[in-house]
């Protein structure tokens, strides 16, 4: 499936350290896609050649149906950036900072009050960038990054660095962004937490390789679930349901149970509990939840493999 951006085995090596290694990836239009992966699996190298500032050993990338290696000018203008919330003029005000971009990109000055209504900064714009707190610098550079509407959005690691009521700030706005805006949003991280409440989409990059790729609630529901349980006697109820042919992890919480793949889950929680009533455990708690984004991740990177050295 065509995608606002797309890889197809996109590749890049430092002398003998593969930093990525064949990625091939699809960003639906106007999906929120979350890209995650640990400090140095290859998000931000994976980034920096999409948007044409590294050349790729291998592969292709295209933003928009354009190929960056082929129309670097071409691509650039139909994407924005937030790499950093560095690079601003401390001595100028937020919107003095956005009137140079807006002067370079040859845009109308009515750009800025747009952009600036969309990160809800208007009140603050006449303001010295060097009296931001850090969550009202992120706003600024994703405004600035939105300057003449490009259809996709490039944001590495935007909420590093946030107190807790910022981060909370910055979901709330990027989980609205496509319906506000109609923009594609890459956005990457390595808040497992933070995408699984924002994004609709996830890839997730391991040592270089993308690892898993999809619509985020599919890739969930495709999953076993997991029924968890408080209980008076662990022990018991652990051995009674491994008798029921489930896979039993021992949680500070109590006991989690993972389902096979077509197993009923309201069935196999009402059938477990009467078990455990039965035999004479307490049940203080049990219930199924599908699989978390957490619970994916772990499970496609765990046995994942080094990259090799390249000859």
């Amino acid at each position: 499936m065509a995608g606002m951006v797309e890889t197809e085995g996109l590749s890049r090596r430092f002398g003998a350290r593969t930093a990525v290694d064949a990625v091939s990836m699809t960003v639906p239009d106007q999906a929120v896609y979350g890209f995650l992966g640990r400090n140095g699996a290859g998000k931000t190298t994976t980034l920096k050649m999409l948007l044409g500032l590294i050349r790729p050993t291998a592969g292709a990338a295209r933003i928009g149906g354009v190929d960056v290696a082929r129309d670097r000018i071409g691509a650039a203008r139909k994407v924005g950036a937030l790499l950093e919330a560095h690079g601003f003029y401390g001595n100028l005000t937020g919107r003095e900072n956005l009137d140079l971009s807006r002067r370079l990109m040859g845009l109308p000055t009515s750009e800025i009050d747009r952009v600036l209504g969309v990160v809800e900064m208007r009140a603050d714009a006449g303001r010295r960038v060097a009296g931001y707190s850090l969550g009202m610098r992120q706003r600024l550079g994703l405004a600035r990054a939105m300057l003449g509407a490009p259809p996709v959005l490039v944001l590495d690691e935007p909420t590093n660095g946030l107190d807790p009521d910022g981060i909370a700030e910055m979901r709330r706005f990027l989980r609205d962004l496509p319906a506000r805006t109609g923009a594609t949003v890459l956005l990457s991280s390595h808040l497992l937490g933070e995408i699984e409440q924002i994004a609709t989409h996830v890839g997730v990059i391991h040592q270089g390789r993308l690892v898993l790729e999809g619509e985020l609630a599919a890739l969930k529901a495709a999953e076993a679930l997991e029924i968890h349980l408080r209980v008076d006697d662990r022990v018991r109820a652990a051995a009674l349901l491994a008798r029921h042919d489930l896979d039993v992890t021992e949680v500070a919480e109590g006991l989690t149970a993972r389902l096979r793949a077509g197993q009923d889950h309201d069935a196999v929680t009402a059938r477990l509990n009467r078990s455990l009533v039965e035999q004479g455990v307490a049940v203080f708690a049990i219930g199924a939840r599908p699989h978390s984004l957490e619970a994916l991740y772990r499970q496609v990177t765990e046995n994942a493999h080094p990259l090799p050295e390249a000859a």
